[in-house]
Formats: C-alpha cells, structure tokens, sequence
C-alpha cells in the first residue's frame, strides 16, 4: 500500500480509536514512523491510556478496527506504566517516545 493510502487509512483508524475509547494519547512508531516502511510492514500504535485491563483494552480496540486497511499491532500502557518504565531506563519505551510520531494526543 502506498504511503499516501497509508496515512489517510491511518487517521481514521486514530479518529475511530479516539471516538471509541478516549486515549490520553497515540504513537506510532516502527517502520512506518522511522521512514523505513516495506510491502510487508505493519502498523505499530502504542497507546497510552488509563485502564484496569491494558491487555484487555487492546483487544476491544484491536477488535474495533474493522475492515483492517493494513496489519496492525498495538500496545495499549497506562500512563504510570509509562512513567515507571522510563524511570527504570526502559529502552523501548524510550524509543517509542523519543523517535515516534504523535498521532493523538489529549
């Protein structure tokens, strides 16, 4: 799928997610944030959100998303989560942070 389809599949899937289930925020990152996108790159969203259940909540959201324009993996974390895996130096956290794009954010 070409960059352009991607990116207006994308903002939907952010619309529909953020109207659905009212994140704190929304990252891409990956392949398709780095730049580096190949035929078979999925689309990886960490979204930071409150909840009991993180597992749970992304299988509600993952289950919302439907039709799938494009394969999707999503990581749902609380917002304390976040914060603790940062202090304790957590390198992906980090990455997603530092090199990922904001796609939503409250």
């Amino acid at each position: 799928m070409r960059r352009e389809a991607v990116e207006r599949k994308l903002a939907e899937v952010v619309h529909k997610i953020v109207k659905e289930f009212h994140p704190q925020q929304i990252i891409l990152f990956g392949s398709w944030a780095w730049g580096t996108p190949g035929p078979d790159s999925d689309v990886d969203l960490f979204i930071v959100q409150e909840t009991e259940n993180t597992r749970r909540l992304a299988a509600e959201i993952d289950g919302s998303i439907f039709p799938r324009p494009f394969p999707i993996d999503l990581i749902v974390c609380r917002p304390q989560q976040l914060k603790k895996r940062l202090d304790q130096g957590d390198f992906f956290a980090a990455e997603v942070l530092r090199k990922g794009k904001i796609l939503y954010a409250a």
